[in-house]
């Protein structure tokens, strides 16, 4: 049986945090909107920066809705006590495009492993509690290729379907790369396959 494409998806608008408190040891949620690994490294970098004195930076991060990426850390944790809570959670709301790094500051006192998992479960929940959930369009890229004398044509599309243009080149001919939403795409290609003259190549998002 063919899957349904995915044409949006649950994520967060803006960064937000929670927290969390067992026995002295101090649980700080940050989760944070992304969509590619570059942008997970960026800010599992400034978030270690910024809390360089905690003993654990846990984290677990799911992008890309179409062809998902997950993955999860303990960080020194025992393992699946940390990384494995917070992803479960992920899945639970049903969210992509995002990272959630929840750093320990430790009490002194061991929470054991059941401890852990809620300690790092009920952090996360009180980020997710305390940020924006909307949901996205997932959209696609495709370059369009025709010459000057089309300007005025192709540009009546692009503001009739409101589609955003990502890049302009101008040669010999013109190429524009234009991001539609996939709900969209079938449409607006065939308005521009109607142009004769006019090239059309799909290109791969890097999500």
């Amino acid at each position: 049986m063919e899957m349904e494409p995915v044409i949006n998806y649950n994520t967060i608008k803006q960064p937000a945090k929670g927290f969390y408190k067992e026995k002295g040891s101090k649980f700080i949620a940050l989760v944070l909107p992304v969509s590619s690994e570059d942008e997970i490294k960026k800010g599992l970098k400034q978030i270690k920066k910024e809390y360089y004195d905690a003993r654990h930076h846990c984290y677990a991060y799911r992008i890309n809705p179409e062809n998902p990426k997950y993955r999860s850390s303990d960080d020194g944790e025992p393992s699946g006590t940390a990384g494995k809570p917070i992803l479960n959670q992920i899945f639970s709301r049903e969210l992509y495009n995002v990272l959630v790094v929840v750093v320990r500051y430790f009490g002194g006192t061991k929470l054991g492993v059941s401890g852990l998992i809620k300690a790092y479960k009920e952090a996360t929940l009180d980020s997710f509690n305390n940020a924006e959930i909307i949901n996205e369009n997932v959209v696609v890229h495709f370059q369009i290729s025709f010459p000057y004398t089309l300007m005025k044509t192709v540009m009546k599309i692009i503001n009739d379907y409101g589609l955003k243009i990502l890049e302009q080149n101008f040669s010999d001919k013109v190429e524009i790369v234009l991001e539609v939403e996939k709900k969209q795409k079938k449409i607006v290609e065939s308005q521009f396959e109607k142009i004769f003259k006019l090239d059309i190549k799909d290109l791969i998002n890097n999500n």
